[in-house]
């Protein structure tokens, strides 16, 4: 069996999409016709720095997913036995079940952007290795009620969001913590005003039934083909329930086990995949007999218990050690992968996620591996 898993906001670079947009120039146009700008000339040279702006990044990603998705059909012939999406990458995954056309998907990924772009004032962090319930008892004792728990990544990455002011105070209160580059408190209670206008704007569209099972991001269960309006317009203010959609599709077995391929550009969410199928091996699967079973409680922490793990934790702190010996923060670097020439570090090199060794770019507002990048 298998899954294709669609990303979302984070995974834009410059040069993303590549010849696709010359592969499928009627959707481009269309796309075009749709945004008002070029949608090629923003991902692949995106002049005017705008790549990284919600309004901009949510469709160039929708785009990129969509044409992505298409090329793969076109090659292999064969569509998934699921489909899910990271936030943005939902739309994604309905526009593979046929929920709704391109031009309806990126019409009302054009509009969440828009009114997304709008919030301000709020901030969002990544805290890793900590249990839900102890996040939440930290917040509390802090007097932090003011922060929702926003994303479940991992079992043990969970992201949390809030007023930006609330969201600087919480740094001190875990020893793994990392600020996230938004303009607002994404997938929390403060996103209720756009979540109301997106709710209205959603009214103006039918959609179809799916062709394939999409696992929505609020119930980590199959979308119910009635709740599809509601569903969207939720998915703004609640959390999205990632490592319980996966650990939902683990349990899909049916003979096979499930695979999992990513749809897009960049390979961000195989790596958080690869981390969940960790954490929930010795876990018992979802029960998949109820039509909307009780909500999945999340695992007690789990350490590595294999050398491998182990290994690639060492091996990231080596690297991590190693690079901030030699460069400072404000070292100029260009990317081995991607068209980024002129990177400058904004922070000392650091280990991710228990493995990954990455340091944060200045103007770019996110991380590049330690692998990926040169001095110049």
């Amino acid at each position: 069996m298998k899954t294709f898993v669609f990303p979302g906001q984070g995974s834009q670079a410059k040069g993303m999409g590549g010849n696709l947009f010359d592969e499928f120039k009627d959707l481009v146009d269309k796309a075009d016709a749709i945004l008002g700008f070029s949608i090629k000339q923003l991902c692949l040279e995106d002049p005017n720095k705008e790549l990284n702006k919600t309004q901009f990044t949510q469709p160039a990603l929708y785009v990129v997913n969509a044409l992505s998705y298409y090329k793969k059909i076109s090659e292999t012939g064969q569509k998934p036995d699921f489909v899910a999406g990271h936030s943005l990458g939902e739309f994604n995954a309905l526009l593979a079940a046929e929920c709704f056309d391109f031009e309806t998907g990126l019409k009302l990924v054009k509009k969440r952007g828009e009114l997304m772009s709008q919030v301000s004032d709020g901030g969002m962090a990544a805290v890793l290795n900590v249990k839900e319930e102890d996040i939440k008892a930290k917040l509390a004792g802090a007097g932090l009620d003011s922060i929702d728990l926003a994303n479940f990544n991992t079992y043990a990455q969970i992201v949390i969001s809030g007023p930006k002011q609330d969201i600087l105070k919480a740094a001190d209160l875990f020893n793994s913590y990392h600020p996230l580059n938004t303009s607002g408190a994404f997938h929390s209670r403060y996103m209720m005003p756009v979540k109301e206008q997106f709710a209205s704007y959603l009214k103006e569209f039918s959609f179809s039934n799916q062709t394939i099972p999409v696992i929505s991001n609020v119930t980590a269960q199959p979308y119910q083909n009635d709740k599809i309006h509601e569903n969207l317009a939720n998915q703004l203010v609640s959390c999205v329930r990632w490592a319980d959609s996966i650990r939902y599709l683990i349990g899909q077995k049916n003979g096979t086990p499930m695979e999992f391929e990513e749809i897009g550009h960049g390979t961000v969410l195989t790596r958080i995949i690869s981390k969940v199928k960790d954490e929930v091996k010795d876990m018992p699967s979802v029960e998949t007999s109820k039509a909307q079973p009780d909500p999945v409680a999340p695992p007690q922490e789990t350490k590595p218990t294999n050398t491998s793990k182990s290994d690639n934790h060492n091996q990231a702190e080596q690297k991590v050690l190693e690079w901030n010996k030699k460069y400072p923060v404000g070292t100029k670097v260009k990317s081995t992968v991607m068209d980024y020439d002129n990177l400058e570090t904004r922070t000392e090199a650091m280990v991710l996620f228990g493995h990954r060794a990455a340091v944060y770019m200045k103007d770019y507002n996110g991380y590049f591996d330690l692998d990926e990048v040169v001095p110049v």
